[in-house]
């Protein structure tokens, strides 16, 4: 077993961390593996909707091995950047962590690729035929593996690194139902008179991933934004200018900005009051989000608001659907089994876009909750889009595929790994619905606080997750196809 150092694994992180790609945003990335793959005098494919599989022999004597998928995503969660596709990624590390400053990390799934394309470059690396496949927009629809081709993957056993919990061998994920409600908007000329603007801004929250971080008592500022915001409708006639909140479909909104007008006088006076009264709510709803902070500030003039109707209808659906955690599981011990999360609420030209994202490991209990949400907005005259639907995925604990990987924790490491599944979205439920009989077994390095600018890797579990896939390959090379 190759006892090197991680040392070449963080250069190519670091090299990815230069490259912008946001979902959606995958070019050059993309033309980054390929170069790769070139270099390496490797075979490699790219596929329209910017997919990449790299191919390389396996070790010499090896051959008669079953060939192996590294799979991995290339997209990632651009959060805390004001112009993601222009802005490299700046880590550091502390206290044996890596970290970014002021923005996510890209961890999530930068440092499992880097890992797959570390073994591709090295000549060390005792391996079976290799398929490093690297999907896109797995963070933001899952097109790319939803329309990969069936003649794309060879391989029927894959190891994904794009697991996020160290001491854990994800054997299964959450399904889940992204949706796009387009709320209709017709704008008008703003108010005259005696009226006051005013900027009401939520900034600090813990953000998170909609996920895995949905049952940890963590503030939504959508949540937060309807509260004020309700608090003032209750009261006063006022217009709303613009609406932005949150920073992705598949994160705890962490940061919100309305900008509103009201008639000056009283009203202006009691939207003033929100900030102290919001900020006491916040800290005692929300005692695990102790830095989310309600800010009242006064703001210039804008030259049009938003119709009433428009506005009202928001109100409505946020307040009919559900936010947060809408079931636990009875058979799988403190997991959620069925969520929802309201990712964006932004203003645009024509329509007022909300996304929400519903999660669980009954593919009919989502579709059943997706259609309920979906009904919520038709009702008040909105269209809903359906812009991914992954299944839900379970893979058999008992294989030997399972089993094997278990045992090489154990042994290289000295103890065994949970096998459990998670109520995060992975795109195994594609690979399992596209390609008969393929196995996968979801490993990874510590990352704690994806999509948000909390991100961060644990160095030590880099460390022991690659000397843990080095001796996995090496066995499973071993084993006659």
């Amino acid at each position: 077993m190759n006892h090197k150092t991680t040392e070449r694994v963080f250069q190519i992180f670091k090299e990815l961390n230069q490259i912008p790609r946001p979902s959606h945003h995958e070019e050059k990335v993309a033309d980054y593996l390929c170069e790769f793959a070139k270099r390496l005098h490797l075979e490699y494919e790219r596929d329209a909707q910017n997919c990449v599989v790299i191919r390389k022999p396996a070790t010499k004597g090896c051959e008669g091995a079953e060939p192996i998928v590294l799979l991995n995503h290339m997209d990632m969660v651009c959060v805390g950047m004001d112009n993601p596709l222009n802005t490299p990624i700046e880590s550091y590390t502390e206290n044996g962590w890596m970290k970014a400053k002021g923005t996510s990390l890209g961890a999530d799934n930068g440092i499992g690729l880097s890992m797959a394309l570390a073994v591709l470059e090295s000549e060390d690396i005792v391996h079976p035929a290799i398929e490093v496949l690297t999907t896109t927009n797995e963070e933001d629809g899952m097109s790319g593996a939803a329309n990969l081709s069936e003649s794309f993957l060879k391989g029927r056993k894959v190891i994904n690194l794009d697991s996020e919990d160290y001491d854990t061998i994800t054997t299964g994920a959450a399904g889940a139902c992204l949706q796009f409600h387009r709320i209709p908007l017709q704008r008008k000329a703003a108010p005259g008179g005696k009226r006051r603007w005013f900027r009401i801004r939520f900034e600090g929250g813990q953000g998170g991933h909609s996920g895995v971080d949905i049952n940890k008592g963590r503030c939504s500022a959508v949540v937060a934004s309807w509260a004020v915001l309700a608090a003032i409708y209750n009261e006063y006639d006022f217009d709303v200018a613009s609406i932005r909140i949150g920073e992705a479909n598949a994160s705890i909104a962490s940061t919100a900005e309305i900008v509103l007008t009201i008639p000056s006088g009283e009203p202006a006076e009691f939207v003033k009051a929100q900030q102290d009264m919001v900020n006491q709510w916040l800290r005692e709803e929300y005692p695990n989000d102790p830095n989310m902070t309600c800010i009242v500030e006064k703001c210039d003039k804008q030259e049009t608001v938003i119709s009433s109707e428009s506005f009202e209808a928001l109100m409505t659906c946020l307040e009919q659907i559900p936010q947060g955690v809408v079931k636990m599981s009875e058979s799988m011990k403190n997991t959620v089994e069925t969520s929802n999360n309201v990712g964006r609420i932004v203003t645009e030209a024509n329509h007022i876009l909300v996304s929400t994202h519903t999660r669980s490991f009954v593919d009919s209990d989502m579709e059943e909750l997706s259609n309920d949400i979906a009904n919520v907005f038709k009702a008040a005259g909105v269209s809903s889009e359906i812009e991914m639907s992954a299944p839900a995925w379970q893979e058999d604990q008992h294989s030997e595929f399972l089993q094997l990987t278990s045992d090489t924790f154990q042994d290289v490491l000295g103890w065994r790994p949970r096998m459990v599944a998670m109520h995060f979205v992975l795109e195994a439920g594609f690979f399992v619905q596209k390609y008969a009989g393929i196995q996968i077994a979801s490993i990874g390095p510590r990352i704690v606080e994806p999509h948000s600018t909390n991100e961060r890797l644990e160095l030590k579990t880099v460390d022991d997750i690659w000397l843990v896939l080095q001796e996995l390959l090496s066995r499973l090379s071993a084993i006659s196809h």
